[in-house]
């Protein structure tokens, strides 16, 4: 079997070096892949925006399957695109995708489905919005409607940064298409949790509940950003509690979507907030986390293509899917200046000698391969991953394994997982 990964990041690396494992597949492509993909098949220079490209890539290399790793080609119908093209492609369909694709669409969705979530109301003239606002008054929580790569959404703790963060998107246009909607929602109190499921159009198995860290500095402070690492199992959502949530989150989901005539298939992820009154859902994604994915795949102990083939073919069963009693816990190493603007170019070493523990293995994101040598070619540069007994063993392991890595100006924070060694009491 011949897989076709679409994406640059570390989560199709993960997905790169998960998928090769399987004794089924002959080769693993990535388009357009970065450093690490490179040294597990081959890279190709096809943009994960150009579906046309894709298909034809797909077509031409006698590729079986499909695998999109980040949203913006499941937005834009790269599953459909594929599957008309008789290629098989693992995630939902474009309408599906606007779970991710489209905030206030999302919202219509668990509204109808009865999925717990924050009040909320769409706007796409400023002076109602702003109107709104007034009426609400703060904390509020102000999001672009659209995929506006991690940004576009504003926790406003007064009215003025609200007010603000309406024009921005309805006035300066600041996120472009993305920004014509808005969605005005209350601010949700307690702490977060990843939950993801595999999804068959009409089953659905949990995987481990995760906790990502957006924040660019210890303690939850700093700009936000696509993620600075994540651990998992995530003890804020214990797996005595997985089905209820899942019942929950996700199954109404999915009901939803079929009763549309779009059967959700691929990878549903509920960003939770655990508040006083239970699991309320922040948003969707349509895949799997960056850097989520990470852990998850580092504990997963099944056949990763098996289980895309039985959610593509409505046999989704949860003995397919099989986990390691591990714990696992990335933390992601970023360019100097991260999130705003950052140096390219910078030659990264050590990778090898983290990995020489058997518990570690370093995720390439931003990187690039010029010859013999490893490159950084973007903000999030590495996922140092550790697969240890517990929680604070994998914490350690990871945090051993950056220290032997070094690029120029190379920040990390310190206290990833520490959350869940609080609520282990350790």
């Amino acid at each position: 079997m011949r897989i076709l990964v679409v994406g640059s990041g570390g989560r199709e690396h993960a997905l790169a070096r998960t998928l090769v494992k399987s004794p089924d597949v002959s080769a693993v492509l990535a388009a357009p892949g970065n450093g690490g993909t490179a040294g597990v098949g081959e890279n190709v220079p096809v943009a994960d925006s150009d579906v046309p490209g894709l298909v034809a890539l797909a077509k031409d290399r006698g590729i079986d399957l499909v695998v999109a790793g980040p949203e913006a080609p499941l937005v834009a119908g790269i599953r459909d695109a594929m599957e008309t093209a008789g290629i098989p492609c693992f995630g939902p369909d474009a309408y599906a995708a606007g779970l991710e694709g489209s905030k206030a669409f999302a919202k219509d969705v668990m509204a109808a489905a009865g999925v717990p979530t924050a009040a909320y109301a769409t706007f796409t003239d400023a002076a109602s919005a702003r109107a709104y606002v007034e009426k609400v008054g703060a904390p509020v929580v102000v999001k672009a409607d659209g995929l506006a790569a991690g940004k576009g959404v504003t926790v406003a703790a007064t009215k003025e940064e609200a007010l603000a963060a309406v024009d921005e998107s309805l006035v300066a246009g600041a996120f472009g298409k993305a920004g014509t909607k808005v969605v005005v929602e209350e601010a949700l109190v307690g702490e977060e949790a990843s939950f993801l499921a595999f999804c068959d159009g009409a089953a659905s198995v949990a995987m481990t509940a995760c906790q990502d860290h957006k924040a660019a500095y210890d303690g939850d402070t700093g700009p936000n950003t696509g993620g600075m690492g994540a651990y998992c199992p995530a003890p804020v959502l214990p797996p005595s509690r997985y089905e209820e949530t899942k019942a929950l989150v996700i199954d109404p989901i999915l009901r939803e979507m079929a009763k549309r005539g779009h059967p959700f298939t691929g990878i549903l992820y509920a960003g939770l907030m655990m508040t006083a009154d239970g699991p309320k859902v922040l948003e969707y994604n349509v895949r799997f986390g960056d850097p989520e994915c990470q852990p998850l795949l580092a504990r997963l102990e099944s056949d990763l293509p098996a289980i895309f083939f039985a959610c593509r073919a409505g046999t989704l069963t949860p003995e397919l899917v099989r986990w390691s009693a591990k714990s696992a816990l990335c933390v992601v190493m970023a360019a100097p200046g991260y999130p705003g603007s950052y140096p390219k170019g910078m030659e990264i070493t050590g990778i090898a000698a983290a990995e020489a523990d058997p518990a570690v293995t370093v995720y390439q994101a931003g990187t690039r391969r010029d010859g013999e040598r490893i490159l950084t070619s973007g903000g999030r540069v590495l996922g140092v991953t550790a697969l240890c007994d517990t929680l604070a063993a994998a914490k350690a392991t990871a945090y051993e394994a950056c220290a032997k890595i070094r690029f120029d100006g190379a920040f990390y924070r310190r206290d990833i997982g520490d959350k869940g060694l609080k609520r282990e009491g350790k």
